[in-house]
Parts: structure tokens; C-alpha cells; sequence
């Protein structure tokens, strides 16, 4: 009987394991957005070329893969990538900042060190042991711009933040893309919380 109830709460936890790593998981962004359109907005259909600054110009392949997803997401929203007969102009950046967070204390530190103080007998200098590793975090920040051509003026501006454990950007980026475009052309004013579903 004792052996029947390991093996059936055995199998009830593997079955759990594979349920999670089976499901999705969440990627929360923090996404505010600004219009500022000079003539009516962009409707399904509406060509655009993208636009690189000097620092983003050709033989840059992780510009041409955020491009590439972020063509992608546009396409979700009506957009159609036609350089030759574009009306809007699209720029994207994207920054991921590496840190350690430490859970017992929350801080997000660079990792161990060198003590140097003083005791009741005098200075004292050393390592301290056992040093503490943190567990990799993420910190993810993207910006896109459509400029009107006719104008050149920015006419929409959408900034998307991320922050979590996942080291996949690959993965992640184009939940935040999708996240960021959310109510294109005209997106309610104010920061809003974004949660977009990828596979584990």
C-alpha cells in the first residue's frame, strides 16, 4: 500500500513537471506610446521603408534581425514593407542590460569582492568566503519611431520595457514588439502593463 502511494505521487509530480515545461509563460512589458499624426492615421495597406541611424547602417546583422521581426509585428497591424512607395519611415532600437540579482537582499550587483576594514587590533584585509553569486537578470528597453516622410516629423513613438530571468531574446523580443504596437495607430494614452504569451 505505502509502495502504491509513492509511485502514485511520483507520477502525479512528473506529471506536473511536464504540464509546466509544456505550457506558456508570460512576457510582461510596461509599454507607453505617443501619436502626434498630421493628417489621418495609417490604414491597413499603408507602405513604409525603414530608417537606420549612422550607427545601424549596413553589415549590422543584429539591425537586420530586429528589422525583421519588427516587420513582422507591423504586418499584425496593417503595415506592408514597400520602400519604393513608402509614406512612413520606421526606426527601431533595442538595449539589453545584463545584472545579478541577489533574491535574499533584492539588490542587482556585479558580483563578490575584496573586504578591507579594521579590528580591534588594527587594519584587516581579506576575501570574504563563501562568496555569493547572483542568478542572471535581464533588463530590456525598446523604441520605435514612425516618421512621416512628407513632413519628416515624428508622428508615432512607442517605447516597450521587459525585465526577467529568460536570457532568450530571441524569444522575447517579439512578444515586447507586439506588446509595443498593441492599439496602433491610436493606443490609449498612458504606461499599460502588456502580457503576451510565448511558448516555454
Amino acid at each position: 500500500m505505502k509502495q502504491s502511494l509513492k509511485t502514485i505521487l511520483f507520477l502525479a509530480f512528473v506529471s506536473l513537471v511536464l504540464t509546466g515545461c509544456s505550457g506558456m509563460r508570460v512576457v510582461d512589458s510596461d509599454v507607453t506610446a505617443f501619436t502626434a499624426w498630421t493628417s489621418a492615421p495609417p490604414v491597413p495597406g499603408t507602405p513604409y521603408r525603414f530608417e537606420r541611424l549612422p550607427s545601424q547602417q549596413s553589415g549590422n546583422a543584429q539591425q537586420e534581425r530586429l528589422e525583421s521581426m519588427a516587420s513582422t509585428s507591423l504586418a499584425k497591424v496593417g503595415m506592408v514593407l514597400d520602400p519604393a512607395k513608402a509614406r512612413f519611415s520606421v526606426q527601431i532600437s533595442f538595449n539589453t542590460q545584463y545584472l545579478e540579482r541577489f533574491p535574499d537582499d533584492g539588490f542587482l550587483l556585479g558580483g563578490p569582492g575584496v573586504f578591507i576594514g579594521a579590528g580591534t587590533g588594527g587594519g584587516a584585509f581579506g576575501f570574504g568566503f563563501p562568496m555569493r553569486f547572483g542568478e542572471p537578470y535581464y533588463k530590456r528597453d525598446l523604441t520605435l519611431l514612425v516618421r512621416e516622410l512628407s513632413t519628416q516629423k515624428v508622428v508615432f513613438e512607442t517605447r516597450a520595457f521587459h525585465d526577467g530571468i529568460w536570457g532568450d531574446t530571441l524569444a522575447v523580443l517579439p512578444a515586447m514588439l507586439d506588446a509595443a504596437l498593441l492599439g496602433f495607430p491610436q493606443p490609449p494614452p498612458g504606461t499599460r502593463r502588456i502580457n503576451v504569451e510565448i511558448p516555454r
